[in-house]
Parts: C-alpha cells; structure tokens; sequence
C-alpha cells in the first residue's frame, strides 16, 4: 500500500471519491447483517465517511482504521466529536463515545487493539488497494476480526481505461478472496450513474459476506 500516495489525496484535497451523505448502498442493505443495536462495526480505511455519523446515528458502535490523520481529525470535527488520543503500538488511536479510530498502516492494527466487532464495512478498502496487495488485505482482515460477516462494495470496470484506485475487483476474484471461510451472496449490481470517475462504465456490487453457518 502506498502511503504517500493516500497522505498526498489528503493534503492536496484531491478527496473526490468523499461522499457527502451516506453511501445509499449502505442504507439499504446493512439490515442484511441482523445487528443488534450496539453492535460494534469496523470500518477499514474510512477516511472521513458520513457512513459513520449514519452508524452512530442509527445505534451502532464504529471502529475504523485510516492511514491520514488529517481524514480523522476532519471527521471528528464534522461529527462535533473531541477525541482523546493516544499511541497504540505503532498507531494513534481516536476515541470518543462508541467510536474508535486507528490511525496508521492497517496491516500494523492487531486484533487485540481493534478489539472485538460484530461486523465490518467495507466500502474503499478492498477497491483501493491494488492486485498485489488484496490477498494479503483480505487474510488481514479476516484474522483481525475474527472472520466477522461483513457488507462489501465493489466495482467491476474495464481496468485498461482508466487508473485505479478505485481498482475493479470482479466477482470471481471476490469469491477467490473469502470464499474459503465465508458465504457470499450478491445483494445487488447497479449501474454506477455517469460511469466511474465521469467517463469508465462500470458497476458496483453489493456482497454479504459471513460465516458458512449463519443463519
């Protein structure tokens, strides 16, 4: 994962993938996990998402990781939210009331700092991560939270027009990457409205994704 290119997105404000209400996929498929109000949803490179003040919204408690400082400061202060702070290992960690935010490599984050979650979000995370990466991201993930089911996002497109991040992510590879400890269902494939970034057709899938065994 390229630091510098992220920290650079933050710094220079090139942040057009922000959205500023939340992700409407989000609204109309996370009742697919079955949360109990109070379950605690991780939230892997987040950046500053107003899915997080939805989550807070609706009930939930959010942990999140994020590698710019500047995403977590800006979105504390959208929420109107003062963070205490302090290092955890190689990490800052961010907390106020049902809301914990690592800042840092995620591949630094441990399960025993994250602590236990109910579910992860994974809107930006796997798509902006290239090939190479995804893998070692998705093993990652699912030892850090205990192979909690998770709601995933991604977008399938002609990666010969146009540069990710975000990167196409097919099903097939989707399937590669969890279907060895996990269940995965497509809740929906949508059009993305104007194509990716203005101009590349392509499509977002929206996948659940949880234990062979759930109900």
């Amino acid at each position: 994962m390229d630091a510098t290119f992220w920290h650079q997105k933050w710094e220079r404000r090139e942040i057009g993938f922000h959205q500023q209400q939340a992700n409407p996929l989000l609204v109309a498929h996370f009742g697919k996990l079955n949360l109990a109000i109070g379950s605690r949803v991780m939230l892997p490179l987040c950046g500053k998402t107003r899915d997080i003040a939805w989550l807070l919204a609706s009930g939930f408690r959010v942990a999140g990781a994020e590698l710019s400082k500047i995403a977590v400061e800006e979105l504390f202060d959208e929420l109107e939210l003062a963070p205490q702070t302090q290092l955890a290992g190689p990490l800052w960690h961010y907390r106020a009331d049902n809301i914990d935010l690592f800042v840092g490599d995620i591949f630094e984050l441990s399960a025993d700092l994250l602590g236990p979650v109910d579910a992860v979000y994974d809107r930006a995370a796997l798509v902006a991560l290239p090939a190479e990466i995804r893998q070692k991201y998705a093993a990652h993930l699912t030892g850090l939270t205990g192979a909690a089911p998770q709601l995933l996002v991604a977008y399938e497109y002609d990666q010969l027009l146009a540069e990710g991040p975000p990167f196409s992510v097919a099903a097939d590879e989707v399937r590669d990457l969890y279907a060895g400890n996990y269940r995965l269902t497509p809740l929906a494939c949508t059009v993305v409205e104007g194509g990716l970034k203005g101009k590349v057709p392509a499509r977002e899938t929206t996948w659940l994704i949880e234990k062979p065994d759930a109900q």
